[in-house]
């Protein structure tokens, strides 16, 4: 209901004619609750995308900019959340996303780059059955950013120079330096939450892949992690088996192709498609 509000108030204000046929709406997931994997997301992501069908407007609204409207679905509904998982989502496949002030401030959406999935190694998904409210996570943490607390502000840019350097080792297939920069991401995270926003729980997925000799980090903001095993499938084996043990799910990790077609791409800003 949300995003239906979003999206009829949006054309209303761009002067798309929408027509007067009904519908009806119903959604499922497969995606476990509160584990950190955009799940709220994606159901409202679903249902926008069946809405630019619906109404055949694919081609009256950018690509650029339908991540923000999704979100603004959620602050509709008091879900506190960013731009990120839902770049992932309306884009699909494997992205590189630059949110500089410049392009945030001119354009109201960052740079957004598709790379190849071909690239990424072999990774694995390890969630919890019993997760946090990945909600709760992210909330202390915002109001100290607007608040300007420097930890926070210096945590974060270091965290945006890890998605810069995460790149080139992706380009260059450095898996030894993307192993590292995983590592490093959760780092910084567990030092701007503390381990008592974190949870036990959560910690403990990041550490059993470690204690094997994996990379990990979490995909969002607790309930579930993403490992990397540099040492191949034995090392594979030693975690699953670790993870076993633990309680833990994991699966391995299918990257889908991008989710644009060629419509969508007619979309893209000449600025975003030049990169």
């Amino acid at each position: 209901m949300a995003i239906c509000k979003v999206f009829t108030k949006y054309c209303k204000e761009q002067g798309i004619h929408l027509h007067s046929k009904n519908f009806s709406l119903s959604y499922d997931t497969n995606i476990p609750r509160q584990t950190g994997l955009s799940g709220s997301s994606a159901i409202v992501c679903a249902t926008f995308s069946c809405l630019l069908d619906f109404y055949n407007i694919r081609d009256k609204i950018p690509v650029e900019i339908r991540p923000q409207l999704i979100l603004n679905a959620e602050n509709e509904l008091g879900i506190v959340a960013g731009l990120q998982d839902r770049v992932a989502q309306v884009y699909g496949g494997l992205l590189y996303m630059d949110f500089n002030m410049e392009s945030m401030n001119k354009h109201g959406h960052g740079n957004y780059i598709q790379l190849d999935t071909s690239l990424l190694p072999p990774l694995h998904l390890i969630y919890a059955e019993n997760p946090s409210d990945s909600g709760k996570v992210h909330s202390t943490v915002r109001q100290r950013w607007l608040d300007g607390d420097k930890l926070i502000i210096s945590s974060m840019e270091e965290v945006a120079n890890l998605a810069l350097e995460g790149k080139a080792a992706l380009l260059k297939k450095d898996y030894t330096k993307l192993a590292t920069l995983m590592n490093q991401n959760f780092d910084l995270r567990r030092r701007m939450f503390g381990d008592a926003a974190l949870g036990a729980l959560n910690i403990e997925m990041v550490e059993i892949a470690r204690r094997v000799g994996a990379a990990s980090k979490f995909t969002g903001s607790g309930g579930a992690v993403v490992a990397f095993c540099p040492d191949g499938p034995s090392q594979v084996e030693l975690l699953e088996k670790a993870c076993k043990k633990a309680g833990f799910s994991i699966e391995p990790v299918k990257i889908v192709p991008s989710l644009l077609n060629e419509i969508d791409i007619a979309t893209l800003s000449t600025s975003n498609t030049s990169q």
